[in-house]
């Protein structure tokens, strides 16, 4: 079983376990709705009671909803910190690393590659482990640390598209189980009252809303993300051209 497969299980089952919490939350004694209101309290407290009614109003969709924002969340904050954490000045490293090439101190260029964080130092530092082999083995070695560094880089980008489409289509399939609802009450109504049918789609809607809310954020930062990465990709392709130039003019 592939961690794709293990992602999606893990989904299906926090999603029935929410949808069981709900259900179980209708059917609890008068004890169980009392701590269910003190849980209904520090909500209130932390994110204000405009927030909890609305939350409240959008349904069991809602829970969904959050458990897809954290999920979403949580891959935008570690994507975040894995790219910064791997950027580098590339032109402050290669004025370290050229004038040890030129000198042909490979072992100092080695570990001052292994040193240097990020996929740019990854691959030199691959490549200067071959350099006594010559260019060609370097540039092999290089080519070969790139496309490992390349699936790093792309990692978690999946997962917030996911986020980025389930939110919106959680929102609307809500939309539409509350449009259900306020139209099963406009039927027992017996009349056709506009406080009704603006109360029941108001109530529906804040589902899409919810779900719009989680996508768009989320999406900016998947584009911030993928220039970043784009950038990356050009810096290791630099400084990859550069060490190959520079041991050619030197052998």
């Amino acid at each position: 079983m592939n961690k794709k497969t293990k992602w999606i299980l893990l989904l299906i089952v926090a999603m029935t376990m929410l949808l069981g919490v709900l259900g179980a939350q209708e059917a609890a004694e008068p004890a169980a709705e009392a701590a269910s209101g003190g849980t209904k309290n520090l909500a209130e407290f932390i994110f204000g009671t405009g927030m909890v009614k609305w939350f409240i109003d959008g349904g069991w969709a809602m829970w969904p909803i959050l458990f897809v924002a954290l999920y979403g969340l949580a891959y935008v904050i570690w994507k975040f910190i894995a790219l910064v954490y791997g950027k580098i000045n590339l032109n402050s490293f290669l004025g370290t690393l050229v004038p040890m090439l030129q000198a042909k101190k490979y072992d100092e260029a080695v570990a001052f590659a292994a040193k240097t964080r990020g996929p740019v130092a990854a691959i030199v530092h691959a490549g200067m482990q071959k350099a006594s082999s010559g260019v060609d083995a370097v540039e092999k070695a290089m080519e070969n640390a790139a496309m490992i560094e390349m699936s790093y880089l792309e990692k978690g980008f999946v997962e917030m598209s996911s986020a980025i489409t389930l939110a919106p289509m959680l929102g609307f399939l809500g939309t539409v189980a509350g449009m259900i609802e306020a139209f099963d009450a406009i039927a027992a109504a017996r009349a056709v009252d506009a406080t009704i049918v603006a109360t029941g789609i108001k109530i529906a809607l804040i589902t899409t809303e919810a779900g719009l809310i989680v996508a768009i954020p989320v999406q900016f930062f998947y584009n911030v993300f993928t220039t970043i990465v784009d950038g990356l990709v050009i810096d290791m392709q630099r400084a990859s051209e550069k060490v190959v130039e520079t041991l050619i003019e030197t052998r």
